[in-house]
């Protein structure tokens, strides 16, 4: 089963997000964090905590082993740009444009065997009864 995880708005360039996020592209979630750890680049944060976040939907959401974590799909998308004006000399003022990325990382993994209800249940009330 695949879980996902995305961020919008991250306020990095695409290219320079992309260039992060094909280090850890296909490697095991643990492997990926250690990466990200030791990467020097602002966006190694952002493409850290996405991923710790899809880590945890995995694990909370939907039941899944974290350790048997494989990043399947990550690929960052262009977000909207925040336009700006930068005053220069005789009262002009020049356009400049700040990007923003959008982040999307999939994981796939193992799911852990859950216990029926009624086995639970059943063992509750053999230890009540005695």
């Amino acid at each position: 089963m695949t879980v996902k995880a995305i961020s919008k708005g991250i306020m990095i360039s695409p290219r320079k997000v992309a260039v992060v996020a094909s280090l850890v592209r296909g490697r095991t979630v643990k492997d990926a964090l250690v990466i990200l750890e030791h990467t020097p680049r602002r966006a190694a944060i952002a493409v850290r905590k996405t991923i710790e976040s899809a880590r945890a939907n995995a694990d909370n959401n939907h039941n899944m082993k974290p350790d048997s974590l494989v990043i399947t799909e990550i690929f960052v998308t262009p977000g909207s740009r925040i336009k700006r004006f930068r005053p220069v000399s005789r009262g002009s003022a020049h356009p400049y444009q700040h990007k923003t990325s959008h982040l999307r990382v999939v994981v796939d993994g193992e799911e852990r065997k859950v216990k029926a209800k009624a086995e639970v249940a059943e063992k509750k009330t053999a230890k009540e009864t005695k």
